[in-house]
């Protein structure tokens, strides 16, 4: 028997057999700058070059809290993180 549960920004099947409950959900969305990505374990810098962005001039915050550089190829995303970017720009 199976029935359907909300999962991230998409639906998945959940079996019940012999009395447990399975779910295969591999869609981590992740809300990055206000708009859902499919971030499937990514790390914070994996999702960085995927959008194709350059670590040295950015900061990342990772449900309210600043992701440490260092941290970046360490951190991973987990399914309804919240993401901002922010690059610095320089100017006169």
């Amino acid at each position: 028997m199976y029935f359907r549960s909300f999962c991230g920004s998409s639906f998945l099947l959940i079996s019940l057999t012999g009395g447990h409950a399975f779910q295969a959900c591999d869609i981590i969305m992740v809300k990055i700058n206000g708009e859902l990505m499919d971030m499937s374990g990514k790390t914070v810098a994996e999702a960085v070059e995927s959008l194709g962005l350059s670590s040295d001039r950015i900061a990342v915050e990772l449900n309210l809290e600043i992701v440490p550089k260092a941290k970046y190829s360490e951190t991973l995303l987990s399914d309804g993180d919240t993401v901002e970017v922010v690059r610095f720009v320089g100017g006169g």
